[in-house]
């Protein structure tokens, strides 16, 4: 079990901790909706947790096969909806290395359309999902 605490600093800030580790972060509202837009918005981190979620489960395949994924890389573009407003699209981008095998990319990026954060998803938002491999 995992405990996330939030405080409500004003201005639409919170901080938020997680109880088991003492990391903390911030969140703001964005601009486009009445925030100052100087940390991640609340629905900004779904698409962190997207796309750290896919690159873990990666990591943890290749720590266990012997595959380095040293340097990859992600981005996650976010695109609202509106009426209601929610997260409509979350493209996710991955560079992984260049000398990865095609059985090995394939595994990879397997693994990574399946992550628990996928699955949590509502499927009304698009999750396009790129690969490309040019890390040297």
């Amino acid at each position: 079990m995992v405990k996330i605490e939030g405080v409500y600093q004003g201005q639409k800030h919170c901080e938020i901790s997680h109880v088991n580790s003492g990391a903390t972060l911030q969140t703001d509202a964005p601009k486009d909706n009445n925030g100052l837009g100087q940390s991640f918005s609340p629905t900004d981190l779904v698409g962190v947790a997207l796309g750290s979620c896919m690159m873990t489960v990666m990591a943890i395949w290749a720590e266990q096969n012997n595959v380095s994924l040293q340097g990859s890389r992600f981005s996650v573009v976010k695109e609202m909806k509106a009426n209601p407003r929610r997260v409509g699209r979350l493209t996710v981008q991955f560079v992984l290395p260049a000398k990865l095998e095609q059985n090995v990319r394939t595994r990879l990026e397997e693994i990574a359309r399946t992550c628990p954060v996928k699955y949590s998803i509502h499927p009304e938002i698009e999750l396009p999902i790129e690969f490309s491999y040019s890390l040297d």
